[in-house]
C-alpha cells in the first residue's frame, strides 16, 4: 500500500490532507515540522512527501535537499502568491507543486500522476479486514483467500474504490458488465447479495432505497 509523508505545520490543513489521502486508499504520517519530517524519514520508508515550503525549525527548502538523494517523490506546498517557491522548487528538481488553498480532487490527481512516473501506482486496496489485490485478482480477509468469480471481483474493486459514495445500478452495470448489457439489473443485485454472504459485509454495503449501493466503513 502506497504510504505517504505529510510535513505541514498547519494542523487543520494537514488533517484535511490526511483526510483525502484516506478516501483514496493511501496511508498516510503527519509531522508538523521539519525535524520531525527527518527523524521519521530515517526510521521509516515514505513512497511520496507532500513537504510544506514554509515550516519552523527547518525550511521545506532545506529539507528537500536534505532528502532529495534518497529517490523519494516530492510535491511541495505552496503559498498563492509565492510564484518564487515554485520557481526555486521546481529548478531544485521537485517533482510538482501545489499552490494553498486546493481542492481535493486537484491533490489526488497530482498524486496519482507523480506515482505514476515513478511506478509506484498502488496494486493492493484495503477496505477494514479486507485486502484486494488489483494485478493477482485475489482477495484476502483476515488473511484468509476469498473466492470469488471474476464479475464479482470487478464489482467489489468498484464498490471499494467508490466507499462511502452511491453507485446507482446504472453506473455499475456501465462500470462492470458495460453499455452494450442487455441483461437485468436484478443480476447487480444477486452479485451484491453474494458479495454480502462471502464477505461477511451485511452491514458494510447498504442498499440505497431506488437508486443503487454504497459500501459504508
Amino acid at each position: 500500500m502506497i504510504k505517504i509523508l505529510v510535513v505541514e505545520d498547519d494542523i487543520a490543513v494537514a488533517n484535511l490532507i490526511k483526510l483525502n489521502l484516506n478516501t483514496a486508499n493511501y496511508m498516510s504520517s503527519i509531522v508538523f515540522n521539519g525535524e520531525e519530517a527527518l527523524s521519521v524519514i530515517e526510521s521509516d520508508r515514505f513512497d511520496l512527501i507532500l513537504l510544506d515550503v514554509m515550516l519552523p525549525k527547518v525550511d521545506g527548502f532545506t529539507l528537500f535537499e536534505k532528502i532529495k538523494p534518497l529517490g523519494i517523490p516530492v510535491i511541495f506546498l505552496t503559498a498563492k502568491s509565492s510564484v518564487a517557491d515554485k520557481v526555486y522548487g521546481l529548478k531544485a528538481g521537485v517533482d510538482d507543486y501545489i499552490t494553498k488553498p486546493f481542492e481535493g480532487i486537484e491533490l489526488l490527481a497530482r498524486i496519482e500522476n507523480v506515482l505514476r512516473h515513478y511506478n509506484k501506482k498502488s496494486n493492493i486496496i484495503n477496505f477494514k479486514d479486507t485486502e484486494v489485490y488489483l494485478q493477482e485478482m485475489q482477495v484476502k480477509k483476515n488473511g484468509e483467500v476469498i473466492e470469488l468469480t471474476l464479475k464479482e471481483f470487478e464489482l467489489l474493486v468498484f464498490l471499494v474504490q467508490n466507499k462511502n459514495i452511491v453507485l446507482t445500478r446504472e453506473k455499475i452495470i456501465e462500470k462492470i458488465w458495460g453499455y452494450d448489457y442487455i441483461g437485468e439489473t436484478r443480476t447487480i443485485d444477486n452479485h451484491i447479495q453474494k458479495l454480502r454472504k462471502k464477505l461477511e459485509w451485511k452491514d458494510e454495503i447498504k442498499t440505497v432505497f431506488k437508486l443503487g449501493y454504497r459500501l459504508e466503513e
